[in-house]
């Protein structure tokens, strides 16, 4: 079975491009964006890795650290590293783990069968600083990743995670939010003074309270 929403992302020591790692410790007290790619040298995927190194100062001002997996070599990814930071205008600035002995694409459910080969699928695992794992995705081979949305949901996750909100359809950081149905509105004007917009009564709309 699959790993769900809530479990503790399994642990691992593994090779990276930047040394030894212990997975758990790496993270420390920061969320981790975990992706996998089927193989190196392939060309969404250097897209991928380029949009990912530029996003480091985004991925830094929410606390979150990115990490790549594969089953290739680290001594493939260092010479991948070079043909990325040709082509995308930005070198890897993140650990990309050897992985030739798929422990870590096992441990996260990342060979798929009926994919027709043994590399892995091009996963995405969201884990928060308590190390449980709060979004996962999976992308088909042929298509790029939005990153975008990698970043949107982390800033859901970490205003939801603060305030007693939801956040709605297409939500933007910025956005109007919802009050979480769980409170009464005697107990949601202790969290919101400033009042909401009652749609309904399960649908109360407000300003996002950290801005």
């Amino acid at each position: 079975m699959g790993l769900r929403l809530g479990d503790t992302a399994p642990n691992f020591t593994a090779d990276t491009t930047e040394g030894e790692i212990d997975f758990h410790q790496w993270l420390g007290d920061s969320w981790g964006v975990l992706m996998s790619h089927p193989a190196d040298f392939t060309p969404v995927c250097t897209t991928e890795i380029g949009a990912t190194a530029k996003l480091k100062d985004e991925f830094d001002k929410r606390g979150a650290k990115a990490i790549v997996v594969s089953v290739d070599s680290v001594e493939d990814h260092k010479a991948w590293s070079r043909d990325i930071e040709e082509t995308q205008g930005c070198a890897p600035n993140f650990p990309i783990i050897g992985d030739t002995d798929r422990k870590v694409a096992e441990l996260y459910d990342m060979i798929h069968p009926n994919e027709g080969d043994t590399s892995t699928v091009r996963s995405v695992f969201v884990i928060d600083p308590n190390k449980k794992i709060r979004l996962t995705l999976t992308y088909p081979k042929s298509a790029g990743r939005n990153f975008a949305e990698i970043l949107r949901v982390i800033d859901s996750l970490q205003l939801t995670d603060n305030y007693k909100v939801t956040t709605p359809a297409d939500w933007q950081n910025g956005d109007d939010v919802i009050v979480s149905p769980a409170l009464s509105n005697e107990e949601a004007k202790q969290h919101f003074p400033n009042g909401w917009n009652e749609l309904k009564p399960y649908l109360r709309m407000t300003k996002q309270p950290n801005r």
